[in-house]
């Protein structure tokens, strides 16, 4: 495949050639063009100027945006309010059905990637990691003449990336052309042969792998100086409650059906107890935060007090979320109210998914001041789903920190940002615990964000008794 004087929108691409046999990744920061290319590659955008030659009929392209797709199709076919029972959808293994494979090999892939637990389970039910998984084998079994991963290892845990890689290399050694687009240098397998590094719409760097590593450019492509990381924008003129225990659970339990996700969890949250929550996809980590956030159905049947409030005692939803910032993957999933930057920002004043009431003049500054630390002061106007996955990302964030709140839930926080973006986040997330005034739940698979600043850790646990899957102990240090 032969790309010349490639032009579309901010992408530049000279000349990029790959050939039989070789294997390429490319490294890209947020907003690089990586997805601009990958719209090119599979024809779903065409060039403005320049030519694409030899390239292959049928290229699928796995992504955040395409698993966005697939969660909005299937909330716009919900028929549960049709029904005397929630509509699951389209279940995963009917998704991994629609590559066109047997049901022999879906489930043996399925084995492979450790999910044939959730093959009857409807896709829009998913944690973010187990349906990333299901989107992955959907295009692999498609079998297509390219295959486009599009930072495939975001959102998976160490065992799932570990089996990605093996099976990845192994569908390369079978035959199977594949692309990877990544924006962290510790997503670049090792067995890619060749490297291209894009930034701000160019492509700087591409050879051999070995010739790019040595490059100059991929130095500086990663580097952050930290003496400039700007300090964080006041927090509001009014300041936010203060609170000496955040929350209480007692004897919490999570079930479906049959399946006991965890049972008989007990914790107390003190003020100032930064702590960091880990486990597999799917362990429960998430409902675990959102039986906090009150966004679980199943918080009202536990035995849950938060900033005094009892749960279930009449207490108002709002009361609870105003002390609250959230970053998480399915409140980026579910951001899809119209409006542009800026206004996703300041909606974290209001706990609100879109902004349906007047900013005030002051919320609006700050707002803006967190665009700028987030390098997102230029796209103030722009629609906020016009912006990259990544770039929506770190407006999220700015939404989430904007109140400087008591609580701060951070659910994988850091995914789809570049590794620029990501240290930047982690230093920012730093200065506002050095404040004393948020105490910070935090999850991440990456071992590297495993701040110093968490004193304790909630870890779930696999367990093989009879209907519970995991078990959870809290750890301090």
């Amino acid at each position: 495949m032969i790309l010349t004087n490639l032009h579309y929108r901010t992408l530049q691409i000279d000349h990029w050639e790959t050939r039989t046999g070789e294997t390429w990744c490319l490294l890209g920061g947020n907003a690089s063009g990586k997805g601009l290319l990958a719209a090119l590659l599979t024809g779903k955008e065409r060039p403005e100027m320049g030519s694409i030659k030899d390239r292959p009929s049928r290229i699928r392209w796995a992504s955040f945006e395409r698993q966005q797709e697939i969660y909005e199709r299937e909330l716009k076919n919900d028929d549960t309010d049709y029904l005397d029972r929630l509509d699951p959808g389209t279940t995963s293994l009917e998704m991994l059905l629609q590559s066109g494979c047997s049901d022999t090999e879906a489930l043996e892939l399925s084995r492979e990637m450790h999910i044939e637990d959730i093959l009857e389970r409807g896709y829009k039910l998913l944690s973010s990691g187990e349906a990333r998984k299901v989107l992955l084998l959907k295009e692999i079994l498609s079998k297509p003449e390219l295959l486009i991963l599009d930072e495939p290892f975001e959102g998976l845990d160490a065992a799932s990336r570990e089996e990605l890689l093996n099976l990845t290399h192994r569908l390369i050694e079978s035959g199977q052309p594949l692309l990877f687009l990544v924006n962290r240098i510790d997503d670049i397998p090792n067995f890619a042969t060749h490297l291209g590094l894009l930034q701000r719409g160019l492509l700087i760097e591409s050879g051999s792998r070995d010739t790019v590593l040595s490059k100059p450019e991929f130095k500086q492509i990663v580097h952050l100086d930290r003496k400039a990381i700007p300090d964080l924008p006041p927090p509001p003129a009014e300041p936010s409650k203060a609170f000496e225990t955040i929350a209480r659970l007692r004897d919490c339990s999570i079930r479906y059906g049959n399946i006991t996700q965890f049972e008989g969890f007990d914790w107390e949250l003190k003020s100032g107890e930064h702590t960091l929550i880990t486990g597999p996809n799917g362990a429960g980590k998430s409902t675990l935060l959102q039986l906090l956030s009150g966004d679980h159905p199943q918080c009202y049947q536990n035995d849950i007090n938060i900033f005094g409030y009892q749960r279930g005692s009449g207490e108002s939803i709002w009361d609870i979320k105003k002390h609250i910032g959230i970053v998480s993957a399915s409140l980026h999933r579910d951001y899809r109210a119209p409006g542009n930057t800026l206004t996703t920002v300041v909606s974290g004043f209001y706990d609100s998914i879109g902004l349906y009431q007047q900013a005030t003049p002051a919320q609006k500054q700050l707002a803006l001041k967190w665009l700028e630390i987030m390098g997102l002061r230029d796209q103030a106007n722009v629609f906020f789903r016009q912006l990259s996955w990544g770039q929506q990302r770190l407006a999220l964030i700015a939404r989430g920190l904007i109140k400087q709140p008591p609580l701060l839930i951070l659910d994988e926080p850091t995914q789809g940002l570049d590794d620029l973006n990501r240290h930047l986040v982690l230093a920012f997330i730093e200065k506002l615990a050095a404040l004393r005034n948020t105490t910070l739940l935090f999850v991440s698979h990456r071992q590297d964000e495993h701040l110093s600043l968490f004193k304790q850790r909630v870890d779930f646990s696999p367990t093989t008794r009879d209907g519970v899957r995991y078990e959870l102990g809290v750890i301090r240090d």
